[in-house]
């Protein structure tokens, strides 16, 4: 039987608490491996803001007319799947088809997203789950409660890439922000991403926790998608990165709490 928190003890107060007790399960512990790396987003503390999207105008037809679903854990997040481990248009994980997060095959509402397809496929990297959330509007209360870790390197063969997350936003959102976290319980040195339109940023999101507020009282819509680190995903980064970098207060130490890394020395 599933034990179910009622919302209004959902609070950063008590989310130790609950961990402790085991009511709310991080699934996944930060950590190094073998895989490859790469090196610029490990200076940077395993976060970086890139420039905004600057191709072809995406049509709101290309968001609005998909099918979403959602999970009972979060009843006012949707995801559309565009790319799933088999082309279904469900949310679950690689690893229940035996796959690391790699090789996404492009579901039905991928005929409807065409340009954020084209996207996705211009970036030259291989790429495994690609989603479009769709969030109401939620409170810092919320926000803080919904910090996470994602499940993205399970099955992930150690001589490959580390599997990192690319956000796009969709909708013009200046107000709300992406929370990150290296340590999940400190909100001094949390980072603050700010969402307009089109902006674009990658983050470790298996190391660093993240959430985001959206103080707006329209819906938002965004773009996530799960890519693997290499050479191919460096180069296109490079392209990508403004002239003053973002970088978080806990960059300098970032590597050392995770440890070695053969390929980032």
């Amino acid at each position: 039987m599933r034990k179910v928190i009622e919302p209004v003890l959902k609070n950063s107060f008590t989310k130790p608490v609950y961990r402790k007790l085991g009511l709310k399960k991080l699934w996944v512990q930060q950590r190094h491996t073998p895989h490859h790396r790469m090196k610029l987003l490990e200076d940077n503390g395993g976060v970086l803001v890139l420039n905004n999207y600057d191709g072809p105008k995406i049509s709101e037809k290309e968001w609005e007319g998909l099918d979403y679903v959602t999970y009972y854990t979060d009843p006012r997040t949707y995801f559309a799947p565009l790319a799933s481990a088999k082309g279904e248009a469900v949310m679950e994980g690689f690893w229940r088809h035996g796959k690391a997060d790699k090789d996404g095959v492009w579901t039905p509402n991928a005929k409807v997203a065409k340009t954020i397809k084209q996207w996705v496929e211009s970036i030259g990297v291989r790429y495994g789950r690609v989603q479009l959330i769709r969030k109401d509007p939620n409170s810092r209360r919320e926000t803080y409660w919904n910090l996470h870790l994602d499940d993205n390197n399970r099955l992930n063969p150690d001589e490959e890439g580390w599997v990192v997350r690319l956000w796009l936003e969709l909708t013009d959102d200046p107000n709300s922000y992406m929370i990150l976290r290296e340590n999940e319980f400190d909100k001094k040195s949390e980072l603050r991403i700010p969402l307009p339109q089109y902006s674009q940023f990658i983050v470790d999101s298996e190391n660093i926790f993240h959430s985001v507020h959206h103080d707006h009282e329209h819906i938002r819509y965004g773009v996530i998608v799960s890519l693997e680190s290499g050479p191919a995903l460096e180069k296109w980064v490079k392209k990508q990165l403004p002239k003053n970098m973002v970088t978080p207060s806990w960059a300098k130490n970032y590597k050392k709490k995770l440890g070695p890394n053969p390929h980032t020395k």
